[in-house]
């Protein structure tokens, strides 16, 4: 075999572990969504509003639902939920407040991105109303309260009698367009003060 034979054939191996490691590449993200349902991690929720219908509430269970909050580095705001943990019936409807306050110069655009852990229970978690659901713009100095109203499916698996929804709040701002903070329903009117 001469020379440019077998630099003709490592060429052709070098480009088949390329298109090889390109398509992996692309295969991680479908994989990792299978990791996760396995493992039971980075549950995701449902992005739109579901629908409370009259269900049987099995007064038997408790669940405990923890709630936990986080900013995204460099987003300004303070943010937490009025309650850190609530016990409620499978088929219960709850409301659970949370607080912003937007401390900058300026007004900022936020969304919410929640994720639930153990992952199994996102597919038993529903939010019949969300503020993470929207864009949520606040006027700087502004503060709101934003409401999570949900219900814990009945057919939760008896094993699972603890989980944790964990927000995450990302400044949108430089995406979101015409976005105005007066669109935001929740926000918090400031108290005027007297001269």
């Amino acid at each position: 075999m001469t020379q440019a034979n077998a630099n003709n054939k490592m060429v052709v191996k070098l480009l088949i572990i390329v298109v090889g490691m390109f398509g992996f590449g692309f295969a991680l993200v479908p994989l990792y969504d299978v990791f996760c349902d396995i493992a039971g991690i980075n549950g995701k929720t449902e992005n739109s509003a579901a629908s409370y219908q009259s269900i049987e509430i099995d007064e038997n269970r408790h669940v405990t639902v923890e709630f936990i909050t986080r900013t995204n580095t460099g987003m300004p705001w303070e943010f937490r939920a009025e309650t850190a943990r609530v016990n409620v019936h499978p088929g219960e409807l709850s409301t659970v407040n949370f607080y912003v306050r937007n401390p900058a110069s300026t007004n900022i655009v936020a969304q919410a991105i929640p994720s639930v852990s153990p992952g199994t229970a996102a597919l038993y978690l529903n939010k019949t109303e969300c503020f993470c659901f929207n864009q949520q713009p606040l006027e700087a100095g502004a503060e709101a309260y934003m409401p999570m109203q949900f219900y814990v499916d009945p057919q939760l698996p008896e094993d699972i009698t603890y989980f944790t929804l964990q927000y995450t709040l990302y400044d949108v701002t430089a995406r979101a367009g015409d976005l105005k903070p007066k669109q935001n329903p929740f926000i918090v009117p400031q108290p005027e003060t007297g001269k």
